[in-house]
């Protein structure tokens, strides 16, 4: 009699946690955002500042850093020249040249007295050499995985941090898409280099950022980090106004959603896209295909076959064709794994960070995305979106009519569980 009400009760558990960590938010958007103005209107700054917070500041400087060849030595950069602290919260932290290099010039600031903190997603770091974790923790740093495997937090095995955020002296911050692994270093000149962007910001929206950083160093630690360490005061570096926000299912992750929403609804002339991982869900679709009725053109720029998830390419491209054939243009990056967040709004506004055009960043990760309003940036980053398409090609309605029958069989298999991949 024993075993059967064991096992019952194990396998009883089992489920529990597997719905836990499939389910989604409690505040969940049903209902397609309607477009009440353009993202020139002052109503839409209201709305995106007091709506998903922080409010919007002037006086950025944003500069975008394109590969690893850019990227990886700004950052490190930024490290070697920290003078009180540095905070530094990343999901993909591997072994491999570039994982020295940063773990040197931390060990290198940490022992200088400079307050290393290092958050580093457990999932995504489980490849990492723990000697270099020893090797900075020796230094006098602090590191903490966000969400380790643990029987208490079973529940929230699914719910990881993705976001990629380096602050240093509260002066100078970094976001965007890449993680610290070889893959990323090089010029994307090959399939073994990967596309990516990421981004370096001055002024007011720095101290977001630091918010930002606090806000799962307090879930992991209990500690806040505050002072002038940390919060220093800011002068403006530039003209941009700017805004970074966070998004976690702990604190109702469907603000990055609403963001996405909001930001659609709101376009009235052009809707530019690149998305590592195009899998929205049916709202966005809508939002979408609501846009291009009022006449917005929407040019979308995925992965082609290097992409490093087929799954995800099988689901993204079950949902393109309602888009296409609607008027949405779809082009594939054909060199290499293109891993981009970016979106741009009519000239106006320009969206980059952490976050994946898919139900898992929405929901279930933990998100960070820099919203910046300014012409001039918007004008800088549609160069680079217009440079990128010159690697691509279209994928047209007909090609998407005619894929084949195991494509279509392994969306049907796939699309049930997109919001997990």
């Amino acid at each position: 009699m024993f075993w059967p009400i064991f096992s019952t009760v194990i396998v009883t558990v089992v489920v529990m946690l597997l719905v836990e960590n499939f389910a989604l938010s409690e505040k969940k958007i049903e209902r397609r955002v309607k477009h009440l103005y353009r993202t020139t209107d002052p109503q839409f700054r209201r709305d995106m500042g007091n709506l998903l917070g922080p409010a919007i500041v002037p006086g950025n400087h944003v500069e975008v850093l394109q590969n690893g060849d850019e990227i990886f030595p700004a950052m490190l950069q930024g490290v070697r020249d920290a003078k009180t602290s540095i905070c530094f919260e990343t999901y993909i932290y591997w072994s491999g040249e570039i994982g020295e290099q940063f773990a040197d010039a931390l060990t290198e600031r940490a022992r200088a007295g400079v307050k290393v903190h290092i958050t580093l997603d457990w999932l995504g770091s489980v490849k990492m050499d723990e000697a270099l974790v020893r090797r900075v923790e020796a230094a006098g740093a602090e590191v903490r995985r966000y969400r380790p495997l643990r029987w208490y937090s079973l529940d929230r095995i699914n719910n990881r941090t993705h976001r990629k955020l380096l602050i240093v002296d509260g002066e100078i911050a970094f976001t965007g898409g890449v993680g610290i692994a070889d893959q990323w270093s090089g010029n994307a000149q090959d399939e073994d280099h990967w596309r990516d962007l990421h981004f370096r910001m001055r002024g007011p929206v720095v101290l977001q950022a630091q918010a930002a950083f606090n806000d799962n160093w307090i879930k992991t630690t209990g500690q806040v980090l505050t002072g002038t360490d940390y919060f220093p005061a800011q002068q403006s570096y530039g003209n941009a106004d700017a805004q970074l926000f966070v998004a976690s299912p702990a604190g109702g992750s469907e603000s990055m959603h609403l963001m996405y929403l909001m930001a659609i609804a709101a376009a009235a002339r052009t809707i530019d896209l690149q998305a590592a991982y195009f899998v929205p869900d049916d709202l966005i679709i809508k939002a979408l295909l609501a846009a291009m009725e009022r006449g917005v053109k929407i040019r979308i720029t995925v992965p082609g076959k290097h992409i490093d998830s087929g799954m995800v390419r099988t689901a993204s491209k079950a949902t393109w064709g309602d888009l296409i054939q609607r008027g949405a243009k779809v082009y594939e990056y054909l060199p290499t794994m293109m891993h981009n967040k970016l979106l741009i709004l009519d000239g106006e506004m320009v969206s980059v960070g952490s976050t994946n055009f898919d139900v898992r960043s929405f929901r279930l990760n933990d998100e960070a995305s820099l919203n910046v309003y300014d012409e001039a940036f918007a004008s800088s980053m549609t160069k680079v979106f217009d440079a990128d398409l010159q690697k691509c090609r279209e994928y047209t309605y007909e090609m998407w009519k005619h894929r084949s029958f195991k494509q279509r069989v392994l969306e049907w298999v796939v699309m049930p569980f997109r919001s997990q991949l």
